[in-house]
């Protein structure tokens, strides 16, 4: 790993990506990865600002890691030293890929986690009054709900990639910003990695897990199970007969839903744990369950339609506006526990299930990494383009 340098050629644009921690794994990285690709094929030099990196990256670097005792010191230590960092460099674009305070030092904002905002609305729906009070009154979300609303509001901000029209819209909801600084560039999946001949893993995978060949097995895929929905697919699945789950990840409170899975729905509920390889679990299962209560655009959905399943998912899943209803998927709200388990008896049907999801992977290969590739090359063209005077940044 090497310093970014202070000298550039003025005919070469330099790219800042600003990321806390850079893992080779992440899902952010990933998209961090195509852009990567991106800026390789046009030639720019690019450089990540980060707290922490992971050794094998290849791009030069900027370590802001400031001592940080506590989530707000953390964030808004680290911002502190990348507005330091940034104003003594000469960037032509700097992104973001985090909250942070130092705003004025940001062209460009990726929303991948959405708007805290929204995410704090949806959250309230299945807290207490007590527990929304005490949210409402923390100061990492008070932070947080700030940092946010500086960015956003920000006159140097000049653009703004939003991973859904969801999003978008949340954006525009809650803040004072123009419509045409925000972009809507979904991200892509590699259709050929995920794509229906993982079927092949369908008799190994069930019978690891003792699931019949003809039982109907629905997926959930992700970590943080509150807000994936877990408790109510679980409570859905009860009242399906024949009907089994398997859920791939973790959360801090396993037993609680180990538990939980033993009252409602003894022996018809697995959990697989983390999986490096989430494939062999696609190939297995006749269709995905995510009624998140709040997700922006997960990979999870986008993979396993490639992967040829149908996927019953939320009002506040972005990836619901990629599904026509009843024909490669279902939508309804994440706390509309009949609704869900409608969805659900419905795909019990391996015919229905099956065709609905052949229309899902044709729904999804449009959203392939070539494709979104060519969105994001277009779009930094155009910035870089329009931007010129503004966008190159003088040294402090």
């Amino acid at each position: 790993m090497q310093s970014a340098d202070t000298t550039s050629s003025s005919s070469t644009p330099r790219i800042a990506i600003v990321r806390q921690k850079y893992r080779v794994d992440g899902g952010a990285e990933r998209f961090v990865d195509n852009l990567l690709g991106v800026f390789e094929q046009h030639h720019f030099d690019v450089t990540l600002v980060a707290r922490d990196w992971n050794q094998e990256a290849s791009f030069e670097a900027i370590r802001c890691n400031p001592p940080a005792p506590g989530r707000i010191l953390r964030d808004w230590g680290f911002s502190v030293a990348v507005g330091r960092a940034l104003r003594k460099q000469h960037f032509d674009l700097v992104q973001s890929h985090e909250r942070l305070v130092c705003s004025s030092e940001f062209d460009i904002y990726r929303a991948g986690d959405g708007v805290h905002r929204e995410w704090l609305k949806q959250r309230g729906r299945i807290q207490s009054w007590y527990a929304q009070w005490a949210t409402h009154l923390h100061p990492y979300h008070w932070y947080t709900r700030y940092a946010e609303k500086k960015l956003f509001e920000s006159s140097h901000l000049k653009a703004v990639i939003c991973n859904s029209r969801m999003v978008r819209d949340e954006i525009l909801n809650h803040f004072t910003i123009s419509p045409n600084k925000l972009h809507v560039i979904y991200s892509g999946v590699d259709t050929q990695r995920f794509h229906p001949s993982v079927v092949q893993h369908r008799h190994s995978i069930r019978q690891r897990y003792s699931v019949p060949e003809d039982t109907p097995l629905f997926l959930m895929v992700g970590s943080g199970f509150v807000r994936k929905g877990v408790p109510i697919t679980i409570e859905a699945i009860s009242t399906i007969p024949n009907a089994q789950l398997m859920i791939v990840g973790k959360d801090k409170n396993m037993g609680r839903y180990h538990k939980l899975a033993t009252q409602l729905a003894a022996g018809r509920v697995h959990f697989a744990g983390v999986q490096d390889d989430v494939r062999p679990f696609y190939g297995a299962a006749d269709a995905l369950i995510l009624p998140a209560l709040y997700d922006p655009l997960p990979n999870v959905l986008l993979e396993a339609m490639a992967c040829g399943l149908p996927v019953v998912t939320s009002t506040k899943c972005g990836g619901a506006e990629l599904i026509e209803q009843g024909r490669c998927g279902e939508v309804c709200d994440a706390l509309d526990a009949h609704g869900l388990s409608t969805a659900i008896n419905k795909l019990r049907d391996r015919n229905l299930s099956a065709t609905m999801g052949r229309a899902a992977r044709a729904t999804i290969e449009p959203h392939s990494l070539v494709a979104m590739r060519q969105q994001l090359s277009n779009f930094y063209l155009r910035l870089l383009e329009i931007g010129d005077n503004n966008l190159t940044r003088k040294c402090a």
